[in-house]
């Protein structure tokens, strides 16, 4: 392990928005609970395309895009009270 000085863009906690040493651009602290989550989604979508049940899939996606789209949003406002353009 190695101990660094971050830029906490935003509070601390869930979605913390940090830029780390030598990176130009901050990132996401996501959780590892809130990671798992993530994943479980996608192979939620998964199983539900094999199994052909499209509207689950899609209800699935839906959501898991509603809670990246809120994450991005978060990391977008972040830059912009900072000054920094997005990185795309």
């Amino acid at each position: 392990m190695e101990r660094v000085e971050a830029e906490l863009f935003t509070p601390g906690g869930n979605n913390a928005v940090v830029r780390l040493p030598g990176r130009h651009f901050p990132g996401v602290l996501v959780q590892g609970d809130s990671l798992h989550i993530v994943r479980t989604e996608v192979a939620e979508i998964l199983e539900a395309c094999e199994r052909g049940d499209l509207a689950e899939a899609r209800d699935t996606a839906g959501l898991l895009l509603s809670g990246l789209d809120e994450l991005l949003a978060g990391y977008e406002a972040a830059l912009s009270d900072h000054g920094i353009r997005r990185p795309y």
